[in-house]
């Protein structure tokens, strides 16, 4: 695992543990804005195309999660809570099934120049602006065969699902993960 990525995922998952609440309500249609509170909560099966379930952020991140506090380093051999039982049931029958995830990719791990591992995520605000994201508002990618990278582009993703709580070294990092295989650029 690479420095970046050892850094990156706990810092993440740290932030949103500490994050401020949300100044007001509604959520932003646009994947590109940030939601101050999480769309509307999920009830039906997103629609699936050629196999893969057409998932988005809105869909993600429709239901709060607050990390559960825990410090690993306080008793290393405690097993850390998960904070599963905030994900909806609707959101962890997705958990295995092949899905189809856009938004914007921020590299963690590069092999030969190529990204193979990065977080997916809701926006470039994180990124760019300081903006704490929600634990629900990535998705962690790994690509075996390794893509170029994009930055503040819009990619569309293709792999298998993982829905729950992902450790590393006894941090909670996050709730999405994706066995990409492929990947395509959006066009604007």
């Amino acid at each position: 695992m690479s420095v970046s990525s050892r850094l990156l995922l706990p810092l993440l998952a740290g932030a949103a543990a500490w994050a401020a609440e949300p100044a007001g309500p509604g959520a932003f249609a646009n994947s590109n804005l940030p939601a101050p509170y999480p769309a509307p909560a999920v009830t039906a099966q997103p629609p699936a195309e050629n196999g893969y379930l057409k998932l988005g952020f809105d869909q993600l991140s429709s239901y709060v999660f607050t990390p559960p506090a825990f410090d690993p380093a306080a008793d290393p051999n405690a097993k850390p809570p998960t904070g599963e039982e905030q994900i909806p049931p609707i959101v962890k029958s997705w958990h295995g099934k092949k899905a189809a995830v856009t938004g914007f990719m921020v590299p963690v791990r590069m092999e030969k120049g190529l990204v193979v591992e990065f977080l997916l995520m809701r926006n470039t605000l994180a990124c760019c602006f300081g903006m704490v994201p929600n634990m629900n508002e990535w998705v962690i990618v790994k690509m075996k065969q390794g893509v170029a990278p994009l930055m503040d582009v819009p990619v569309l993703l293709y792999g298998q699902l993982k829905v729950g709580a992902l450790f590393e070294n006894g941090y909670l990092t996050g709730l999405y993960e994706l066995e990409a295989e492929r990947m395509i650029e959006v066009e604007s």
